[in-house]
């Protein structure tokens, strides 16, 4: 549905990186639109490398510096890099798929992707506080709430 497909190597899939403090992981992205959505790493700081392709990629700063957007399109060979616990994302901008390496520093950096975790918990949050939060008819909470 989103057009990406992360392969994630951490602790729990290579119990060899306990205690190593790194893991990796492969983004393969759908041409035009592959998107790998707005996700946050809690305990890790991550590098970016393309191998493939364009992407449009970016993170956006804490409430203390106004959740400023810092935004590139990167090309084969670059690199950028998001730091820990910033809401970030990837998107394929490209006429062709595009590939990305990422390493964490973290053995077990996790993620939290944000749609998912607002409109998906289970149980659901409370549509009024979703309602009054993102200033949207509860109509709309609830219909999203629905698709997860």
């Amino acid at each position: 549905m989103l057009g990406s497909n992360v392969t994630t190597v951490n602790v729990d899939t290579l119990p060899g990186l306990n205690t190593l403090g790194v893991s990796i992981v492969r983004i393969d992205f759908a041409p035009y639109g592959g998107l790998n959505p707005p996700h946050i790493h809690p305990r890790g700081t991550e590098v970016l490398v393309v191998l493939e392709g364009t992407l449009l990629v970016g993170f956006v700063s804490s409430n203390q510096d106004n959740n400023r957007l810092f935004t590139k399109v990167l090309n084969k060979g670059d690199v950028f890099v998001f730091p820990i616990g910033m809401i970030h994302f990837q998107l394929n901008i490209g006429k062709t798929p595009a590939v990305a390496f990422a390493g964490l520093s973290g053995q077990n950096p996790g993620v939290i992707t944000i749609a998912n975790a607002t409109f998906g918990s289970d149980p659901p949050i409370n549509p009024d506080v979703l309602t009054k939060a993102f200033m949207l008819d509860k109509n709309v909470v609830q219909y999203l709430q629905s698709k997860f």
